[in-house]
């Protein structure tokens, strides 16, 4: 069922069947109204020959008969009996309308119970106790309402007409309303079944501005920008990673055929070297691919404890059997006394490549052979510098820093893919820690990674 049919269902088959409650229950007080106000009528009909009966010392039948000619017509169809204090008949209607229970009502009434009423098919049926003077007297009166129940039944033809009308009125505003509501859903649904997300275009839009139509809209329009730029990481992934790893390999093979024909064991050395380089640069790459693409997939990297300061002497030793004449300088920003506040919980693999790719950075990009290294303990964080003097990248080149395949000018002539920042940070991000680059003094570059601490 469509939201509009849900929205006509719904409203209609609620509202309408309270309509009809409202309407009834008017008619049930009506009717109930109707009756007591009869049944007073006849109280008071009673009582009004009471009294008169009460006044006359002397009863003979002209002057009974002169006030029943006198009272016939006030009650359609009516039948009054009165009796005195011995339950004696003493005065009887002209009407001839039968009382069936007048024998049993007499015998109930009595000074403590002064009044009952009752009903014989639709005439209503009343009886009182009454005392004058020092005499009690007996009435029964049974009567039609014939007003009362015309007055019932025109208010009962008007309520249902009232009834057709109001939901034939309802179910017109419903289907209406319902279209209304869900003409910004329905256009976005069908916006949303023709989108080819593959496809560059503008973010789709809906006409209303209804609070919950604009967050859908907002939050699909920022669904389908970060599927189209997975898309674009994934064709600029395959063609620019299937590039770089047929390059080097080509340039490997073509080196091999080089080295068939090199005789200098110099040159042969320094092709050997470069090689060696690029491949372990490429294994690097390859390694942390693998390990990333699995906690995306879903699987939870396995953690230990790593002491920060530590793993970067281990780093810094290796490095420096690979290249001899760079320094690096570790210093600390105050020892703390607590080795928790320099140990972190962390993927080892994907830590050491991390702070192995910054540092082969701050030994490629050094104009000084020289990297200096701070670390920084704090009560709710931990920070590692890693500072190295020589051509910085521009204010405009650093916001696509840790983009992709991105190299800045300084790289130029420098061997690398443009990927190693990349998963940096991404590698950071899996850490719940952040990676962020300053320039220094126009001289220096900085990167700066930083580790929440319980």
């Amino acid at each position: 069922m469509t939201i509009r049919k849900k929205i006509l269902v719904y409203f209609t088959t609620a509202v309408i069947p309270l309509l009809g409650l409202s309407l009834f229950l008017i008619y049930t007080l009506f009717y109930q109204y109707r009756e007591e106000e009869f049944q007073q009528s006849q109280k008071e009909k009673i009582t009004v020959t009471l009294q008169y009966l009460a006044e006359v010392q002397k009863v003979d039948n002209e002057i009974l008969l002169s006030y029943d000619r006198k009272t016939i017509d006030s009650m359609y169809d009516e039948k009054l009996l009165i009796y005195n204090n011995y339950k004696q008949r003493i005065y009887t209607s002209l009407d001839d309308t039968p009382v069936p229970y007048a024998e049993e009502i007499l015998n109930e009434l009595s000074p403590n119970t002064r009044w009952i009423e009752t009903k014989d098919g639709d005439y209503d049926v009343v009886g009182i106790y009454f005392e004058s003077g020092m005499k009690s007297y007996y009435g029964i009166s049974k009567a039609y309402d014939a007003v009362g129940y015309s007055k019932l039944r025109f208010l009962r033809n008007t309520l249902i007409l009232i009834f057709v009308l109001i939901s034939l009125v309802l179910v017109l505003l419903s289907y209406y309303l319902s279209g209304r509501i869900s003409r910004p859903i329905t256009e976005i649904t069908g916006k949303i079944t023709r989108y080819d997300p593959e496809e560059e275009g503008s973010p789709i839009t809906v006409s209303g501005n209804e609070q919950e139509i604009v967050l859908l809209t907002r939050h699909f329009n920022q669904l389908i920008r970060r599927i189209q730029e997975a898309f674009a990481f994934q064709k600029n992934a395959i063609h620019h990673i299937s590039h770089e790893l047929k390059t080097p390999i080509a340039v490997l093979v073509s080196n091999f055929e080089k080295l068939e024909k090199e005789t200098d064991p110099e040159a042969i050395r320094m092709l050997i070297e470069r090689q060696k380089e690029d491949t372990r640069s490429l294994g690097e790459i390859i390694n942390v691919l693998l390990e990333i693409a699995k906690t995306e997939s879903g699987d939870r990297i396995s953690r230990s404890d790593i002491r920060i300061d530590e793993l970067i002497f281990d780093l810094a030793d290796e490095l420096k059997a690979l290249y001899p004449l760079h320094k690096f300088s570790i210093a600390y920003t105050g020892i703390p006394e607590d080795e928790s506040r320099i140990t972190v919980s962390a993927n080892e693999k994907l830590l050491r490549s991390a702070f192995a790719n910054l540092m082969l950075n701050s030994i490629h990009y050094s104009s000084d052979n020289r990297t200096d290294i701070g670390i920084a303990a704090y009560a709710r964080e931990l920070k590692v510098e890693i500072v190295n003097k020589g051509e910085t990248i521009t204010e405009e080149e650093q916001q696509y820093l840790f983009q992709p395949f991105f190299r800045g000018d300084n790289s130029r002539g420098k061997p690398g893919f443009g990927l190693g920042l990349v998963f940096i940070y991404k590698i950071m991000i899996l850490h719940k820690g952040t990676i962020t680059y300053t320039s220094g003094n126009g001289d220096t570059n900085i990167f700066t990674a930083t580790f929440p601490l319980a």
